[in-house]
């Protein structure tokens, strides 16, 4: 089903009524060719989705009435993915499968072996793109949010940025063992936020790690493999989905926690 997001005033709850403007009314006139009475799920991009049915399909404007809220399809704790710039279109490549994987939050991240450096203009033009992304990766996967990508920020800036964060982890290559990374992962519950900070292609220097444990970031490891920046922080979240969507299925095994001796 065709997923759509509106701004909140474009949702009329009173009268059960959804207003869609913008690009999206040609993707739905010219390109899906969709008509009246098909359904679709239209979302606020916050909290909310809506299963709706289209009623008209005007030149500027798609209506369609309400029929019943969605289903919510968000992880049940807040994860932040601080990632180090890395070179050419990874990041887009990362933004798009974290968001698909559940992010709540992505924080491009400069560091000292960062080696791509943006200008003021071309940083505002990129965060820009990466939204867009993030939008459509939110679309595709069916996320009730839309994940934001904020401006880009220097790594003691990220660090004050993830303080009030409950479980806060950077995979590091010098970690061994994979007792920590389980009691790491196993803290991560319903309703607690995570922070997963991630180094550019040539890694952390020794002191940026050190003012990362001083902020109380855990080191983890990710076995006994060095994963390439654009794998490093997408391992992650593909462990913490696990771990949290045990929580909300009945017939799951159970948590990362409990299954750590098969590890």
């Amino acid at each position: 089903m065709y997923h759509f997001f509106v701004k909140q005033e474009q949702i009329d709850s009173g009268a059960a009524m959804v207003t869609i403007a913008g690009p999206d009314v040609n993707h739905i006139r010219n390109v899906l060719r969709m008509k009246p009475g098909e359904e679709i799920l239209v979302g606020n991009g916050t909290d909310t989705d809506y299963l709706c049915r289209i009623e008209q399909i005007a030149q500027d404007q798609v209506t369609a009435v309400i029929l019943s809220r969605a289903e919510n399809t968000e992880l049940p704790a807040k994860i932040y993915l601080f990632q180090g710039l890395p070179k050419s279109d990874k990041m887009e490549l990362i933004i798009q499968k974290a968001v698909e994987l559940g992010v709540y939050q992505m924080i491009p991240v400069n560091t000292s072996r960062t080696v791509v450096k943006l200008d003021a203009k071309k940083e505002e033009s990129r965060v820009r793109r990466w939204n867009a992304i993030a939008e459509s990766a939110a679309k595709q996967s069916g996320r009730v949010l839309v994940p934001e990508v904020t401006p880009v920020m220097d790594l003691g800036r990220a660090l004050a940025y993830a303080a009030d964060l409950d479980v806060k982890m950077i995979p590091y290559e010098n970690a061994r063992g994979m007792e920590v990374t389980a009691q790491a992962v196993g803290a991560v519950r319903p309703g607690t936020s995570v922070g997963v900070l991630i180094g550019p292609e040539g890694g952390f220097e020794r002191a940026e790690v050190d003012e990362a444990f001083n902020a109380g970031f855990t080191p983890i490891s990710l076995g006994r493999r060095i994963l390439r920046t654009e794998t490093a922080g997408l391992a992650v979240l593909s462990i913490l989905m696990y771990q949290l969507e045990t929580y909300s299925d009945p017939n799951a095994a159970g948590s990362f926690a409990a299954e750590e001796a098969l590890i």
